[in-house]
Parts: C-alpha cells; structure tokens; sequence
C-alpha cells in the first residue's frame, strides 16, 4: 500500500449478498434528500452558531441579534430556513416570540457532532 493513497481492495469481489441486506435498509431517494438538506444547512455557520444557542437555552430574535452580532432581519432569515427544515420551532408568549430547538433529535445531533469533533 503506498503511504500517499487510500487502502483499496487488491481485487474486485462484490459481495451481492451484503449489497442486498445493505439496500434492503438504506433509506430511499426523498430522505436522503431531507438528509443532505439538512447537513447542508447545518453547514453554515452562522444558523449553526443559532443552532448551538439555542441548545443552551431558548431566546428571541433580538436575543439573537445580539449574541450573534447579526441585525433581526439577517437572523430572522436564517430561523426562517431552520424553521422549513423542522430545527427550530417557536412559542409566542405575548408580544415576544421565543425560539428553541424542534425536538430532541436535533439536541441529540448537535451533541452528538460536538463530542465527534472534541475528540
């Protein structure tokens, strides 16, 4: 193998009853889809600057405008795109309208990817 390259198979053997029990259980074309959307939009790091924010606790636009050194408009945007892909939802309690995380799944994720990077 040489250092510079990826290991690679020496041969070419396909193994058709792995590629079966692999296709039988990958999802199909419209989550993956979902699923590359959603990383993409993770991607950014402003929405997931907002992201990690509101894993600590749940804020407003203004809340965030400050934290995030953004106008309202620019974060009002981006919660926007977060809320078409169901990461952030948002609870109005008066004249103040609160975001948070959608659901556990989403904590779940981002706690999940921040202990792969810190390791």
């Amino acid at each position: 193998m040489n250092k510079n390259r990826e290991p690679v198979c020496a041969v070419t053997i396909v193994d058709q009853e792995k590629i079966r029990r692999v296709s039988a259980d990958l999802p199909d074309e419209k989550v993956i889809t979902e699923l590359a959307e959603t990383f993409k939009v993770l991607g950014d790091p402003t929405r997931l600057r907002i992201i990690l924010a509101l894993l600590i606790e749940e804020l407003c636009v203004c809340d965030l405008s400050e934290l995030i050194g953004l106008s309202q408009s620019a974060i009002s945007h981006q919660l926007r795109v977060l809320r078409n892909l169901k990461l952030v939802k948002f609870q109005k309690r008066g004249k103040m309208v609160y975001y948070s995380l959608d659901d556990e799944h989403i904590q779940n994720l981002i706690r999940e990817a921040k202990d792969h990077v810190r390791e």
